[in-house]
């Protein structure tokens, strides 16, 4: 993780207070914002700053250079209005990363209308997940398995894109194991649609593209490695 990476998460209740702290634990800065002040006195000693403010209101937002973190989560889940300005506010700023809490397939719709990429479903996203997915921008996602193990999503890292999987050496070099990989194709000559398909079981002489998700398995550690190394 860059020692520079700076994280804000907005509205701490039982959700992005579980975020705040798995973010905090594992060294990032954290910045937390809430409209309720009880709420950010009992996280202030946990995070790097806690601050009473509400987050609908740029100006405020501008007045704590909001604008110069590196990620953004939205997890108010009681108010579905401070949700949608809050987020407006933070792509109005140009924040690099707006992720956004949705309850529900409806509100989902809502954000990605309004241009938020990244929705999180509190019911199956748990807080060491996004955590480890904004701390490490390359991990999609991944499932837990016992005794450290997970099968992990991992987005390209630019320095694999146009190799073939063989020089690559996942196995023997990273102690990974390669799933699958998810290939983005063209469907039609001018490249404007475009569908993702799994390629089964990729061969060593397959070269990896931009736009590839390598499906692995291994432990976490080793997924870190592997993306420190070719990012």
């Amino acid at each position: 993780m860059p020692q520079s990476s700076r994280f804000a998460v907005f509205g701490i209740g039982r959700y992005g207070t579980q975020i705040a702290l798995a973010l905090a634990s594992k060294g990032a800065e954290v910045f937390t914002f809430d409209s309720n002040s009880v709420r950010s006195e009992n996280i202030k000693d946990s995070v790097a700053l806690a601050v009473t403010l509400d987050s609908t209101d740029i100006r405020a937002l501008k007045t704590q250079r909001v604008q110069d973190m590196d990620a953004a989560v939205v997890a108010i889940g009681e108010n579905f209005e401070a949700t949608v300005l809050t987020a407006l506010n933070l792509l109005d700023l140009g924040v690099p990363r707006v992720i956004v809490r949705s309850n529900g397939e409806h509100q989902q719709r809502i954000l990605s209308s309004l241009g938020v990429k990244e929705i999180l479903n509190p019911e199956s996203e748990v807080a060491s997940v996004i955590s480890e997915r904004l701390i490490h921008p390359n991990i999609g996602g991944f499932l837990e398995l016992p005794d450290d193990y997970e099968i992990a999503e991992i987005h390209a890292p630019k320095n694999c894109v146009g190799r073939p999987l063989g020089s690559i050496d996942l196995t023997n070099r990273y102690e990974l194991r390669l799933i699958t990989i998810r290939r983005v194709f063209e469907t039609d000559a001018e490249g404007l649609s475009k569908t993702e398909h799994i390629i089964g079981v990729p061969k060593p002489e397959m070269e990896i593209e931009a736009t590839d998700t390598l499906v692995v398995f291994g432990t976490l550690t080793a997924v870190k490695r592997f993306l420190e190394i070719n990012s």
